[in-house]
């Protein structure tokens, strides 16, 4: 098994505000640098791990990157919460900047089409992907793969979820359910993973785009449509603002492949200029994404091994689980099973939704953990030590225990000070964090290496400026080509 780690996290001030600064210059160029760039935002850090054998590597891998990071992010922190810090209002939250070529404006445009469709706040909610190969699948089995995922992913919600609660700034002006806690937080008293949940990565437009995942065939073709057809909405908003600049990429139901929101994604690396897509069909599937998982925040870089190991675990039972093809009903199932986990996957008697029947959260939970636990003794009896066996059982005893979830420990936390609420709770554990990190020792070879990728990611990012010859809106239209999208 291969796996590697991609983190986001907002950069915040001291005292827990957004911070309004620039990607710092030390991290290099949030356009070319392999490991640390920025997602939606300029204050918002993403931090990637190269693919590794072993899950330690690839968590030491992430630690080092956030020891690199907080020693040159002067006094601001990283948040370690999923959902965010007090923000400034919409308008003042900083999109990504990604330098004057061509490749870095259609980055910043994709940003700013992402905020007139889903609003700002949304786009910076931060979470972990789990990047996960294993040699010799074919694409049919990925897709089996995902299949099972999509069907029992509300475990992971229910198991890792840590984001009950969200400032009550966050959801002004929404329709939003929530109960207040103290004068400005507010929480659902049950949620795992308001992230996951409707406040979260949700989109009403993207809701009636019912993909299949029988076939990377149907899949493509499925993608295909939101990717070419416009959408009424998004035509009606334009391309263009009238003063030189750009609203969207484009006016279809999706701008890019990464607009597409789901738990799980099959993902191959892609080549200069080509378009995700692309690569997908011509070269098939080379590893899945796994999009689903909060940040903990009570774990420095906001995963662990413990975590990872359980994921690995999971995602083999996935696959060697019988995965019958999909259908529109039970695609619509799954949709209402996250929404209940995300919102109430703690409230005692909860039931989701199976081949049509109901069925209680935690006896179907029981029946997977069960499944996974000789997966989990094969796993340690191959590579050695009993990580995988510890990892399941804390799941087991989560089942038990619930109040030993992240989930129920965030909530319990800001209970015992809700003047102080999400935001006292992020902050504090944000400043745990980075003084932890910053205790740790990093070697200099390491520290040498990180700084001279940086200053090379600068360079490069020089070079592809130079180098661009077309104007951007002509890139613009050649890159959002439908050709580009075929074999």
């Amino acid at each position: 098994m291969r796996r590697g780690i991609e983190k986001e996290s907002l950069r915040t001030t001291p005292s827990g505000q957004l911070a309004l600064t620039p990607h710092p210059i030390a991290l290099g160029s949030a356009l070319t640098n392999p490991h640390i760039t920025t997602d939606f935002s300029e204050s918002q850090l993403e931090l990637v791990t190269g693919a590794h054998t072993s899950v330690a590597d690839a968590v030491a891998e992430l630690t080092r990157i956030h020891q690199f990071v907080y020693r040159h992010i002067g006094s601001e922190q990283l948040w370690v919460s999923s959902m965010p810090c007090d923000l400034p209002p919409d308008a003042g939250i900083p999109i990504g900047q990604y330098g004057a070529s061509n490749v870095g404006q259609a980055k910043r445009v994709y940003r700013i089409g992402l905020a007139n469709r889903y609003g700002p706040r949304m786009q910076t909610i931060s979470g972990i992907h789990y990047n996960w190969s294993l040699p010799g699948l074919s694409n049919d089995d990925y897709f089996a793969l995902i299949r099972n995922f999509r069907r029992q992913s509300f475990l992971l919600l229910w198991l890792f979820g840590a984001s009950p609660a969200t400032t009550a700034g966050f959801v002004e002006g929404l329709p939003h359910g929530l109960q207040p806690l103290g004068g400005q937080t507010m929480v659902l008293p049950h949620a795992t993973s308001l992230r996951m949940g409707r406040l979260g990565y949700q989109s009403d437009a993207q809701s009636a785009l019912a993909v299949s995942y029988n076939c990377l065939k149907g899949y493509a073709g499925s993608l295909q449509g939101a990717l070419t057809k416009p959408y009424p909405a998004y035509e009606a908003m334009g391309i263009h603002d009238g003063a030189g600049g750009y609203k969207q990429l484009s006016t279809s139901l999706l701008q890019i492949e990464n607009e597409f929101y789901s738990t799980i994604r099959p993902k191959r690396v892609i080549q200069s200029g080509e378009r995700p897509l692309h690569a997908l069909r011509e070269r098939g599937v080379e590893y899945v994404e796994v999009r689903c998982m909060d940040l903990n925040p009570f774990l420095p870089v906001g995963i662990d091994e413990a975590t990872a190991r359980f994921l690995d675990t999971f995602l083999l039972h996935c696959l060697l689980s019988d995965s019958p093809p999909d259908t529109p009903d039970e695609i619509a199932a799954l949709g209402r099973n996250q929404q209940s986990t995300a919102a109430r996957g703690r409230e005692p008697g909860l039931h989701l939704e199976r081949d049509g029947q109901p069925v209680l959260l935690t006896d179907w939970a029981r029946e997977i953990v069960a499944a996974c636990l000789p997966i989990a003794e094969r796993l340690d009896a191959t590579l050695g030590g009993a990580g995988y066996r510890q990892a399941w059982e804390a799941a087991s005893a989560a089942l038990d225990d619930p109040s030993r979830l992240p989930s129920a420990a965030v909530v319990a936390a800001m209970a015992q000070d809700p003047a102080s609420g999400h935001a006292g709770f992020g902050l504090a554990r944000s400043i745990l964090a980075r003084d932890a990190l910053l205790g740790l020792e990093l070697p200099n070879s390491v520290a040498t290496r990180f700084a001279q990728q940086a200053a090379a990611s600068i360079e490069e990012q020089a070079g592809i400026e130079a180098a661009d010859t077309l104007p951007f809106e002509a890139f613009r239209q050649d890159y959002m080509s439908p050709e580009h999208l075929v074999v």
